[in-house]
Order: C-alpha cells, then sequence, then structure tokens
C-alpha cells in the first residue's frame, strides 16, 4: 500500500509542478524571507503580478 501512497504522492508532486500551482508557494517563501515585515500578496495579486511582468518583459515581433 505504501508503494501506491508513494507513487500518487510522486504524480500529484509532478502534475502540481508542471500546472505552475507550486509557483506562488515558493514565492510566498521567498518574500517570507527577504520581506519578514511585509505581507505577502494573495494569489490573485500574485498572477497579476505576473502576468504584468510577462507582458514587459516579452519580446517584441515584427508580426
Amino acid at each position: 500500500m505504501s508503494v501506491v501512497r508513494k507513487a500518487l504522492a510522486t504524480v500529484l508532486w509532478y502534475a502540481r509542478e508542471v500546472t505552475g500551482e507550486t509557483e506562488y508557494e515558493r514565492y510566498c517563501a521567498r518574500h517570507r524571507s527577504h520581506h519578514p515585515d511585509a505581507p505577502p500578496p494573495t494569489r490573485r495579486e500574485y498572477q497579476r503580478l505576473r502576468t504584468q511582468r510577462r507582458e514587459c518583459e516579452s519580446p517584441s515581433r515584427c508580426c
């Protein structure tokens, strides 16, 4: 039974990594270590900031 649980945990971990679900958790951990007095942004605020950053950093294209 433990082999099945371990395999399921591995599959779930992989799925969360691939879909980007763990990015916010890693961001919050990093934010707490660098800015312990400031509260981390909510998940929605984080997604908005991430989208804005990606739009600004994207290379311009001719087409």
